[in-house]
């Protein structure tokens, strides 16, 4: 039995609200943009990491934030979902711009040997503890070895995940009346001591006195099957040279390796490798010896054709068949790229080349980026040079 007409009537303006309430209620507004760091990102409901999860996202996807509880972010999804998340797992434009740059950037530079790791190893966005791990290596899979960086254990540098909010203006206040008699005037402040910069020096004090040296932590710049660059920690890289030429590293640390001809030892075919070694980690150059092993025909196997040490050497070293150079530091400070050659099993110098420094770059923030691999270019080379560069492409010499 249908109801009568006025009931009908009564109810009419409630199913018309019922039906313009079906869009739900209005989404909080964004205050600021983040994009996920890891891997996987799991978003929490609630501001506790043990909460129920409340979506997972993508290294680099885009998120909204929409609110900020000291270190913990609420964060919308690009589907609408909402959850929590702590700020270290974070990237803020400029470090997600930098990655981007860095995968561009190590696209193209020549690797210095193939690594590999004896367990999971995380690759980090930036080098630094604290910066969020966007991708893994696991147990026995290979990457090359791009740069080498040692750099202080510092915190995480100051990021605007959220713009500062504007503050408001200040209504200026009615100016006093001003009084009908002059207030006097201020007396002379008393002249400095004229030794008033030496006096200065002896009193100030040392910030850096007393204080620890600041730990040191030794990174290396990967690029990974993908294609993906990162950094990560040195002491768990290892270099994949064949063993019966890792057995002669004699205690030092395989840097970079090259493969740079072959010799034919019946059915056997063997590489000639040239390597690069450091005595310790924490070194502020990426070699300090570098060495040439041929195999011998004679006693079948590898022997030292050429090794240099003691030595402050620097990334890249370049290698062909036949073929190599490295840039090495003198106690002046200037670069320089030796190359040589390979005649047969024997090594020979074939002079030397600029290898100038790569220049200082710094972002928007004035951090330092660590982006900048590629050698400075050389300066133009002066008439002398050219003339020289000429008679050598006529007569051979």
């Amino acid at each position: 039995m249908l109801p009568p007409r006025k009931s009908w009537i009564a109810l009419f303006p409630l199913l018309t609200l019922a039906a313009c309430n079906t869009g739900g209620p209005p989404r909080d507004p964004a205050i600021g943009e983040a994009y996920a760091g890891p891997l996987a990102l799991t978003l929490h409901k609630d501001i506790d990491p043990k909460s129920p999860p409340a979506a997972v996202v993508r290294h680099g996807d885009r998120l909204d934030i929409i609110a900020q509880r000291r270190r913990w972010y609420k964060v919308r999804t690009p589907q609408g979902i909402e959850g929590w998340t702590d700020d270290r797992e974070l990237l803020d434009t400029g470090q997600m711009q930098r990655l981007l740059a860095l995968a561009k950037e190590t696209a193209d530079l020549p690797s210095q040997g193939a690594a590999t790791t004896f367990d999971t190893l995380n690759i980090h966005t930036e080098p630094n503890r604290l910066s969020a791990s966007f991708l893994q290596v696991k147990e026995g899979e290979k990457f090359d070895v791009i740069a080498h960086r040692v750099l202080p254990r510092t915190a995480l540098p100051k990021r605007e995940l959220v713009p500062p909010r504007p503050k408001p203006e200040k209504k200026s206040r009615s100016k006093e009346k001003a009084s009908r008699l002059p207030p006097p005037p201020e007396p002379q402040p008393p002249a400095p001591p004229t030794d008033w910069i030496a006096l200065s020096k002896e009193h100030a004090p040392n910030p850096e006195e007393g204080l620890p040296p600041a730990a040191m932590d030794d990174w290396t710049l990967i690029r990974a099957a993908n294609g993906q660059s990162g950094w990560v920690l040195t002491s768990r890289v290892y270099m994949a040279i064949p063993d019966e030429v890792a057995q002669y590293a004699e205690g030092h640390r395989i840097t970079s390796y090259f493969s740079i001809g072959k010799t034919r030892d019946g059915d056997l075919e063997k590489d000639i490798w040239l390597w690069t070694t450091s005595e310790t980690l924490g070194e502020d150059h990426d070699f300090d010896g570098y060495r040439v092993f041929t195999w011998s025909l004679r006693h079948h196997r590898y022997e030292t054709a050429y090794i240099q040490r003691r030595e402050r050497g620097f990334f890249p070293v370049l290698a062909k068949t036949g073929e190599f150079s490295v840039c090495l530091e003198n106690d002046g400070g200037e670069r320089l790229r030796r190359v040589y050659t390979m005649n047969g099993n024997a090594v020979r110098p074939a002079g030397a080349l600029p290898c100038p420094k790569p220049p200082d770059v710094t972002d928007d923030t004035g951090e330092t980026a660590h982006i900048v691999l590629r050698e400075a270019p050389a300066a133009a080379p002066g008439m002398m040079d050219r003339v020289k560069a000429k008679v050598k492409s006529l007569f051979g010499k």
